[in-house]
């Protein structure tokens, strides 16, 4: 007997590009959802700048390349629409509502997952990961963020927004199903991922922002190491293995390679791990 997956039989419309739309399609499709997904005939741009990562995020996916600025493209978006049961977009309501996409939502009773950029009255002011990261207090000035946090929430909160429609278009009776909008909010994933920093937690001198010596990095003999020995088990570990205070403990590491320390951490079951460096450096074409 075989094991079926949770979205066998769903099928998922992706007009977004970028990335929060496409990791909210990637996660659907683990799932076991089918999922098509539309590109300009320019393609996404994440495709031209880091093609590995445009693979793994639409692996399985069947792509199509649509002009939606022409009728022939907009009758076979509608043609789409007919068989799918989500629609995943990310653009401004605006261009939505000029596409006809409210339209074909409510006539095929599909799950909308709308990701935006903010709520309310601005739901039609342009930002981007950077922008609402500046936004919420986790952009350090001078720097920009390794990892887009807004944007791998905001994929996050699309799945779960495209599963709890899924689940409220079920409750609806076939022939009475009605277009269901689930919108995602990037500034307030933002807003959300930003909490540990806003309470102080992370925030600089905070628990977990620099004060405690059993939770932060250190430079090894070779490398640097991160330790996370925030539980009292593991800081006296620690204090009894090594040291208990940022000056002995900055010392101590400084002394041996990373493997060594490796090999006390699995000796004495210590949370350490070695910093790793992004693998390469990504040239974005002219």
């Amino acid at each position: 007997m075989s094991e079926h997956a949770p979205l066998d039989g769903v099928t998922v419309l992706n007009l977004a590009i970028n990335l929060p739309g496409p990791l909210a399609a990637a996660s659907l499709s683990e799932l076991g959802a089918h999922v098509i997904k539309v590109e300009p005939p320019a393609g996404d741009p994440l495709g031209h700048i880091v093609p590995a990562y445009y693979q793994e995020l639409s692996a399985g996916h069947e792509i199509l390349t649509i002009d939606l600025k022409d009728e022939a493209g907009l009758k076979r978006i509608s043609e789409l629409a007919a068989e799918a049961d989500i629609l995943i977009t990310a653009m401004r309501p605006r261009a939505a509502e000029s596409l006809g996409l409210p339209t074909l939502v409510e006539r095929f009773g599909l799950v909308h997952v709308e990701i935006v950029g903010f709520g309310g009255d601005k739901a039609n002011v342009p930002g981007h990961d950077l922008t609402y990261q500046a936004a919420h207090g986790t952009l350090i000035p001078g720097t920009t963020p390794t990892v887009p946090v807004a944007d791998i929430v905001g994929g996050d909160r699309a799945t779960i927004a495209a599963m709890a429609g899924l689940r409220q278009r079920g409750s609806q009776a076939p022939e009475a199903r009605t277009g269901i909008v689930r919108r995602v909010v990037l500034d307030e994933a933002a807003a959300w991922a930003a909490g540990p920093a806003r309470h102080g937690l992370t925030a600089q001198g905070g628990p977990l922002g620099g004060t405690s010596p059993f939770y932060r990095t250190y430079d090894t003999a070779d490398g640097t190491i991160a330790i996370g020995c925030v539980e009292p088990a593991f800081a006296e570990a620690l204090a009894r293995q090594v040291g208990s205070d940022h000056e002995t403990l900055e010392a101590a590491f400084a002394t041996k390679p990373t493997n060594q320390w490796m090999e006390l951490a699995a000796t004495h079951d210590l949370p350490f791990e070695p910093v790793t460096m992004a693998a390469s450096t990504v040239v974005i074409p002219s």
